[in-house]
């Protein structure tokens, strides 16, 4: 066999050999990448973060650490944050959310507690014993079923595991950037409508002081801020946020955030406008008996998920992803 010949059939051993395979690994590339949704092409899923067997506890009121089965921690959380009434597509939203803050926090080597401050959790035992008889046989299987429905599920934005999946009860209409309420702009945290609020429990609440009783509770609560007198033509609402609720108020000498106004009042949201009346015993003369009127709606911080906005886009035929796209900008599920 001459040296051509030779040549020419070790090119095809090659080719059999090398040159199939390699075509079939490319072609599969593609093959798989054409079934990616747009947002997930070009995402390395081995940057997927695995969630763990187990997760540690802060249990507040016991003291002391417990060991919870990681997916069961989830399915109680969602229980406790969230009415189990509410669609099964808003309560699988929940869950992802409520699973990728669990996840910040272990990736982030932060305690997770069972209170507010972190997220909500009560064992089953105690979600069983807080709510009416027979809660378990349907709410808490509805609830279970829409976690395990997202088992494993995670909100990722730019390919990394989303660090602030916040969420609160409502918003009155309008979420808020993350800048205009904490310290710092996340980019999945902007803020976006939330037009399906109507079963919200949180609307137009009113809250009246005396200016005896607004000046006691701002002093109390901010005790280093020198106020001078406060009198009704010293306060008023200097600014509102991207979302519309009240950025900068001012007290007497103090120019003070909606927020600082909201925790010393009480308010369940910086969304409120404010009026003036006359108090009982007006005599025209003691301004001491001016009332001043807070009337606010929503519920919460009012930034990332409106739970009851979730909720509201469910019943109008959202899937659980497109619930989570909306409130987190840009994020994507897997």
């Amino acid at each position: 066999m001459g040296f051509k010949k030779i040549l020419k059939v070790i090119l095809i051993v090659l080719l059999f050999f090398v040159g199939i395979p390699l075509a079939a690994v490319l072609l599969e590339g593609d093959y798989r990448n054409e079934l990616m949704p747009d947002g997930l092409k070009g995402v390395s899923f081995a940057d997927k973060v695995e969630t763990p067997e187990t997760i540690d506890v802060w249990r507040c009121d016991q003291e002391k650490t417990v060991k919870v089965n990681f997916e069961e921690y989830v399915a109680c959380v969602v229980a406790s944050e969230m009415p189990a009434t509410f669609e099964e597509e808003a309560l699988k939203a929940q869950s992802v959310a409520a699973r990728t803050f669990a996840m910040a926090k272990i990736k982030t080597k932060s305690p997770v507690c069972d209170s507010t401050h972190c997220q909500v959790y009560k064992t089953e035992k105690e979600l069983i014993e807080c709510h009416p008889k027979g809660w378990e046989n349907e709410s808490w299987e509805k609830v279970k079923k829409a976690c395990r429905a997202t088992e494993g599920e995670l909100l990722y934005y730019d390919g990394e595991l989303v660090l602030h999946p916040l969420f609160f009860s409502s918003s009155g209409g309008q979420t808020e950037n993350s800048e205009d309420v904490f310290v710092s702009a996340v980019p999945y945290l902007i803020s976006v409508s939330s037009p399906y609020e109507e079963k919200a429990t949180h609307k137009d609440e009113e809250k009246s002081f005396t200016l005896k009783e607004f000046a006691a509770a701002v002093r109390k609560s901010f005790p280093d801020k020198e106020f001078g007198t406060i009198s009704t033509d010293r306060i008023k609402i200097l600014s509102r946020t991207a979302g519309g609720r009240v950025e900068k108020m001012q007290v007497g000498d103090v120019t003070m955030k909606g927020t600082e106004v909201r925790s010393a009042l009480g308010l369940s949201s910086t969304l409120f406008t404010i009026s003036f009346k006359e108090g009982s015993g007006w005599n025209g003369l003691s301004p001491s008996n001016m009332k001043i009127v807070f009337v606010s709606s929503g519920s919460g911080h009012g930034v990332g998920m409106s739970q009851y906005g979730a909720d509201g886009m469910a019943r109008e035929g959202a899937d659980y992803k497109e619930i989570l796209k909306h409130y987190y900008s840009g994020t994507e599920i897997y």
